[in-house]
């Protein structure tokens, strides 16, 4: 029986680019099943022929690079500059997995009656459920560590954008020996998501997306007992003390928030200022912004491309209410496309929505503080804590600070969040779980305890 299928749209023309199976449960059903079969045989592997798997997954995307990262850019709208790194990044991630698989080792604990020993094994099959946003970055930080652990892999990408995950299982089921170890599956989250959810067979699942979801998820995972990493929403905040370096701080600002056109989980989109350096922030912070080229995606040009939707574009616009004060407003481009350009928010008291909730676009709010347990405190009064910069150039409030703010990821002088060799993940309503770094890959196992009678 055929599947039905899923058009595919370009955020830029508007344009239909493709189209992707919806899967059936039927399908779903044997794919589950074939996945089962794959991990039997992938855990007998020895580890140097794991190993070498994944270093081969991860020259097939070298040798693929261009059109993965023309997938990515036309499938969600991001510049190409930043897809091809994003790529690059990929074929890193596996490489690091590929390394990291035979350093995973348990404990020796000895007993007055004999030795225990841990084992780190694999959870079976996991599900992988990715956003429309980041689509073949965050599914290497779920697939790779989970092939490493020794697992079998369902990846389900976002309806808005599959393309470039489709094409990437494509690839690795060309090179691979063993069929269904990796296996891409596409349909509308109620369906295919929530078959993976529910199917006992599946071991684990990791999300990425929005907070409601993953509480939803988190909630019928309990009917099997389901392990789950839930990397959910954000709303960042970037403290810039009087002492630091303004120009860089605010220099280096519109990345921290405009970068995806603000279609990021980790946007540092919360500013707050001290009082005293606001002025001269404010006014290099928009310079820098005005200085982003908003348009066409294919170009290697381009800064920001367009919001992923028109549906999304209008949620966002919904948080710009005409009694904000803004700083800066840039100008979108015309003709199709879900355009909308950056937007600078002076915000004196922080309440408003657009300070308070989760945005994921390209809207940016300023809050000055006056003291240093202000900023913490305004800082902290988030149901989200996953990201956050630090600028100061007083080392001791540099870790003070971030040691008080509720985050899982802080940055001094910086505003990176993410890293192959370290852990990756949110407080509170960011999340749950840790990606990335060993702690990535030990949690794609399950811990074992073997005991060993010694005495007479």
């Amino acid at each position: 029986m055929s599947l039905s299928t899923i058009p595919v749209w370009s955020p830029a023309t508007e344009l239909q680019i493709g189209e992707v199976a919806a899967w059936g449960e039927a399908q779903l059903t044997q794919a589950i099943a074939a996945a089962q079969a794959a991990q039997r045989q992938w855990i007998r592997l020895p580890l140097a022929e794991r190993q070498a798997f994944l270093m081969r997954i991860a020259d097939t995307i070298d040798a693929h690079a261009e059109e993965l990262a023309m997938l990515e850019s036309s499938d969600v709208g991001k510049p190409i500059r930043a897809a091809r790194a994003e790529v690059a990044g990929v074929a890193a991630c596996f490489r690091y997995y590929a390394g990291a698989l035979d350093k995973v080792h348990g404990d020796t604990i000895t007993l007055d009656d004999g030795i225990s020993f841990t084992f780190h094994e694999p959870v079976g099959v996991v599900g992988v459920i990715t956003p429309w946003n980041f689509p073949l970055p965050i599914a290497s930080w779920n697939v790779a560590p989970a092939l490493a652990a020794g697992n079998a892999v369902l990846v389900k990408p976002a309806t808005l954008t599959p393309l470039s995950t489709v094409r990437f299982g494509e690839l690795v089921a060309g090179i691979s020996t063993i069929p269904g170890l990796l296996q891409v599956v596409t349909g509308a989250g109620s369906s295919v998501g929530q078959t993976l959810i529910n199917d006992p067979r599946i071991g684990k699942i990791s999300f990425t997306g929005s907070t409601e979801v993953g509480q939803s998820i988190l909630r019928a995972s309990a009917a099997t007992m389901k392990r789950v990493t839930l990397e959910l929403g954000g709303k960042s905040a970037n403290i810039v003390f009087a002492d630091a370096d303004i120009e860089a701080a605010a220099t280096a600002a519109p990345w921290a928030v405009f970068d995806n056109s603000g279609q990021d989980c980790c946007a540092r989109s919360r500013i707050f200022v001290e009082r005293s350096a606001l002025d001269a922030f404010v006014d290099t912070f928009v310079e820098a912004t005005r200085a982003l080229k908003l348009g066409d995606p294919s170009s290697v040009d381009t800064d920001l491309g367009p919001l992923v939707s028109a549906e999304h574009r209008e949620t966002v616009r919904g948080f710009l209410d005409p009694s904000l004060r803004f700083a800066y407003r840039g100008e979108a481009p015309d003709g199709p496309g879900h355009w909308m350009a950056p937007q600078i928010v002076l915000d004196e008291d922080g309440n408003s929505r657009a300070a308070v909730e989760e945005i994921f676009g390209p809207v940016a709010v300023v809050i000055p503080f006056d003291s240093e347990a202000e900023a913490i405190e305004r800082a902290n009064a988030s149901v989200y804590g996953l990201s956050g910069s630090v600028w100061t150039r007083d080392v001791a409030r540099a870790l003070r600070v971030s040691r008080a703010v509720e985050s899982g990821t802080i940055s001094v002088n910086s505003n990176s969040s993410v890293r192959v060799q370290t852990p990756f993940g949110g407080f509170k309503q960011s999340g749950m779980g840790r990606e990335l770094g060993l702690e990535g890959l030990l949690g794609y196992t399950e811990l074992k305890t073997v005991f060993v009678k010694t005495d007479d």
